[in-house]
């Protein structure tokens, strides 16, 4: 266990379903309190409902991470509820896939709008709150889509997140004069429900690329994060982190067949 984690105040993004929701679950097992950002109340209320069960502390502030004014005040109801905010998991994204010949600016627009703009503005609106704290924790949820790999119809989101990965060494080199890291994870095929909605077939593809021979779980990335964001990794900044069961390894199909 690390014990830092207890106590402290962690804003999820898009903490409601998927990769986000293993975030704060994690964390709020492990002592934190945790407030979800999630547009759609329903399905982070049923979150915050399932962490309170599990006897962690959790709290949901619906919020659009496009909107500067609505991030801000996300910042705002986590300092009411909480006294401070010490963390956080700028998780929030879509995948929507279309390929270049379909693709509207709009597309492009919206993706770039909700998977990195939101970034800056999460990280922006955190600042004046790591600096009355002393320090702080930034963990950024990339992908290996962009960054290291490529899949057809998802330029847009490859784009958005090798975009986080630029973002993160400047804001890391800025943010260390308040003793704040800035850090981010990548990644793989991870089971959701988002990404259950791509099929069977296109798991299975998936999961037989992978050396591991399954699918990661929200809670391998979770994990991660909990790392970055102790005091145990207080150290580290500006760096990015794999986690897709040595996906991105094998320089081809053969390399996997002769394992």
């Amino acid at each position: 266990m690390l014990k830092s984690i207890r106590g402290r105040s962690v804003i999820v993004t898009g903490g409601s379903k998927g990769i986000g929701k293993g975030i704060a679950g994690v964390f709020a097992a492990q002592g934190a309190r945790v407030m979800i950002a999630a547009r759609g109340a329903t399905a982070a209320e049923n979150t915050v409902q399932e962490i309170a069960a599990a006897g962690g502390t959790a709290a949901f502030h619906c919020c659009d991470v496009r909107d500067w004014g609505s991030v801000q005040g996300l910042v705002a109801a986590t300092e009411n509820a909480f006294g401070r905010v010490d963390i956080l998991c700028a998780n929030a994204g879509i995948f929507p896939q279309v390929k270049l010949t379909e693709m509207t600016p709009e597309d492009w627009d919206d993706v770039m709008a909700a998977n990195l703009k939101s970034t800056f503005l999460s990280v922006k609106a955190c600042v004046p709150a790591f600096q009355k704290a002393g320090k702080g924790r930034v963990i950024l949820t990339s992908s290996i889509t962009g960054p290291i790999t490529g899949f057809p119809g998802w330029a847009h989101y490859g784009a958005s997140k090798a975009g986080q990965l630029g973002f993160l060494k400047s804001a890391a080199m800025e943010l260390a004069r308040d003793n704040t890291t800035v850090n981010a994870i990548l990644p793989g095929n991870i089971y959701t429900e988002g990404l259950a909605g791509l099929g069977q077939k296109y798991l299975d593809g998936m999961a037989a690329a992978i050396p591991l021979g399954r699918l990661g779980t929200v809670e391998d990335i979770a994990n991660a994060a909990l790392f970055l964001a102790s005091d145990e990794a207080g150290f580290i900044t500006g760096q990015q982190i794999v986690v897709d069961g040595g996906q991105v390894l094998p320089e081809s199909t053969d390399a996997l067949a002769a394992i």
